[in-house]
C-alpha cells in the first residue's frame, strides 16, 4: 500500500513537471523557428527579386512575382567582369584556405602531440589574436605590400586571409587533435613511424570532420570578405565577385534585381560547399568540447 501511494505521488510530481515545463518547450520552439525564418529569408527576398523586373520590384519587394524573368542572369552571365570576378573568387578561396589548413594542421599537430617550449603561452597568444580586429591593420599592411610591390597581386591577399585566419583555425584543430589518444601516437613511433608519416597517415584521416568544418567556415569568410580586397586589388580585372557585385549595385542603383541576381549567383557556390560539408560539420564545431 505505501509502495502504491509513493507511485501515485511521483506520477502527479511527473505530470506537474511536465506542466511546467511546456511552456518552456514551446517557447524554445517559437524561438527556434523565429531563427530559421530570419536565417532564410535574406534567401527568399534575394531569389525572388532577382526573377523581377524593374517595375515589379518596385510595387511589391516581398510577394511571389506575377511574371518570372531570368533576363538578370543572363545579363550577368554575359558581363565578362562577373565571370572574370568568379574566377579571381575561386584563386583566393582556394590559395587561402588550402595554405591556411596546411599551415594550421602543421602548428596545432606541433603544439598538441610535441614536446614544444612555452606550449601554454604560444596558445594564449593564439587565443588573443583571435579577437584581434583586423581593420587596425589595413594601414601597415598596406604599406608594406606597397613596399615590396604586391598591390594588384594575388599573393597579397592571399597572405592575409592566410593570417587572419590562422589563429582560429589552429584553435579549432588543436582542440580536435588533443582528443586523440596519445597512446596511438606512441604506438605508431614504436612501429618506427616519423612524425610527419603520423601525421599525414594517422591524424588527417581521423581529422575529416575539423579539417571540413575549418574548410566551410574559413571559405565562407574569405568568399564574403571586401575590405581586404577592396584595398589590396584595385584593378577591376583582378576584384573578385563579392567586391564586383557591391560595385555593380552602385553603378545600377535603381537596378535592385540585377544586383540581386549578381548575388544569387555569388551564394551558390558557398551553398554547394555547405551542403557538401554538412555531414562533418556539426562533428567539427563540437570537437574538443567533451574530454576523454
Amino acid at each position: 500500500m505505501q509502495g502504491l501511494v509513493v507511485w501515485k505521488m511521483n506520477e502527479k510530481f511527473m505530470k506537474n513537471c511536465n506542466l511546467r515545463k511546456t511552456p518552456v518547450i514551446v517557447l524554445r520552439q517559437l524561438i527556434m523557428i523565429f531563427i530559421t525564418v530570419s536565417s532564410i529569408f535574406p534567401l527568399y527576398f534575394m531569389f525572388i527579386n532577382s526573377i523581377k523586373t524593374k517595375e515589379e520590384y518596385v510595387v511589391n519587394k516581398l510577394s511571389i512575382p506575377l511574371k518570372y524573368t531570368f533576363a538578370n542572369f543572363i545579363n550577368i552571365v554575359i558581363d565578362k567582369n562577373i565571370a572574370r570576378g568568379l574566377f579571381n573568387s575561386i584563386i583566393l578561396t582556394v590559395g587561402s584556405v588550402l595554405l591556411v589548413t596546411v599551415l594550421s594542421a602543421l602548428a596545432a599537430y606541433a603544439l598538441s602531440k610535441m614536446k614544444v617550449p612555452f606550449k601554454k603561452g604560444i596558445m594564449n597568444i593564439v587565443v588573443s589574436l583571435m579577437v584581434f580586429p583586423p581593420a587596425v591593420m589595413i594601414i601597415p599592411m598596406f604599406v608594406f605590400f606597397v613596399s615590396i610591390r604586391l598591390i594588384n597581386n594575388f599573393v597579397s591577399p592571399i597572405l592575409i586571409y592566410t593570417g587572419l585566419m590562422m589563429p582560429f583555425s589552429i584553435f579549432l584543430l588543436y582542440s580536435f587533435f588533443n582528443n586523440i589518444p596519445h597512446e596511438l601516437i606512441e604506438a605508431a613511433k614504436i612501429d618506427g613511424c616519423s612524425n610527419i608519416r603520423i601525421f599525414s597517415r594517422i591524424i588527417i584521416p581521423i581529422s575529416k570532420p575539423a579539417l571540413i568544418t575549418l574548410i566551410v567556415v574559413n571559405s565562407l569568410w574569405v568568399w564574403n570578405e571586401l575590405l581586404i580586397a577592396l584595398i589590396f586589388l584595385q584593378k577591376d580585372s583582378l576584384k573578385p565577385l563579392m567586391v564586383l557585385v557591391t560595385l555593380f549595385r552602385s553603378r545600377f542603383s535603381t537596378d535592385i534585381p540585377l544586383t540581386m541576381a549578381g548575388l544569387v549567383i555569388a551564394t551558390i557556390p558557398m551553398l554547394l560547399l555547405y551542403f557538401f560539408g554538412q555531414g562533418f560539420f556539426q562533428k567539427g564545431l563540437i570537437a574538443g568540447a567533451l574530454k576523454e
